[in-house]
């Protein structure tokens, strides 16, 4: 094993230790054998991993990531939404993100190994943590031949890992479009870091991602 492989292994069972409480459980997701070749400077992706807030905390903070809004996504085309509707879990839509991020700095694969390492358990169906429902399905929204490429691989790769007890039941779903949430849910964690939510579910992912990959963290989120 690398010494910087074992140094972050090691960081990550201290940081078990210190904090025994958090969603989903933190795992070193594997490199992606295949990636996503880049289609211009500035690039877009989507995904749905339980409650918008900490998936849009996390993203966020890595380097390379220009803007990420908290939305929805996976419903019908036509079909405007809200927090409210969706809520009632019979929408087909699932809350969701969407990341801006230049590609020179941050990979599509990248992004999908941040995701399922400290973000969303990919065994989990219709929920995260204690949210549960198919409007908190965890799930990949690709916007190219490119990015569907590079997702359908990496589930099919970490379906093989091993490193899930169970099954991995994440989807890639056909992009529909994205419909933005209120304002009121945007920066949710960065406005409310004292909030028992996100103090409970979503700071300890975050805390998993500077531990994990310190070379992709910056302290101050995107705007």
């Amino acid at each position: 094993m690398r010494r910087s492989n074992r140094l972050t292994l090691i960081a990550l069972a201290a940081f078990a230790v210190a904090t025994p409480l958090r969603a989903e459980r933190a795992v070193l997701a594997p490199v992606p054998a295949i990636d996503a070749a880049p289609t211009r400077k500035l690039e877009t992706a989507v995904f749905a991993g339980g409650c918008y807030w900490g998936v849009e905390g996390v993203f966020s903070h890595v380097k390379g990531v220009q803007l990420v809004v908290s939305g929805f996504a996976g419903g019908p085309k036509d079909r405007r939404v809200d927090y409210e509707t969706v809520s009632g879990g019979d929408t087909g839509f699932a809350e969701a993100v969407r990341v801006t991020y230049d590609p020179a700095q941050v990979s599509y694969g990248t992004l999908l190994r941040i995701f399922f390492s400290v973000i969303a358990d990919p065994t989990t169906l219709n929920y995260q943590g204690p949210d549960h429902g198919t409007q908190y399905r965890s799930a990949i929204f690709p916007l190219n031949a490119e990015q569907g490429k590079a997702a359908s691989a990496y589930l099919a790769q970490i379906g093989k890992s091993g490193l899930w007890r169970d099954p991995v039941v994440t989807k890639v779903e056909r992009f529909t479009g994205f419909q933005n949430a209120g304002q009121d849910h945007q920066d949710f964690m960065r406005k409310n870091p004292r909030h028992p939510y996100i103090m409970r579910w979503d700071a300890p992912k975050l805390a998993a991602f500077k531990v994990m990959f310190p070379t992709l963290y910056r302290a101050t989120p995107s705007a």
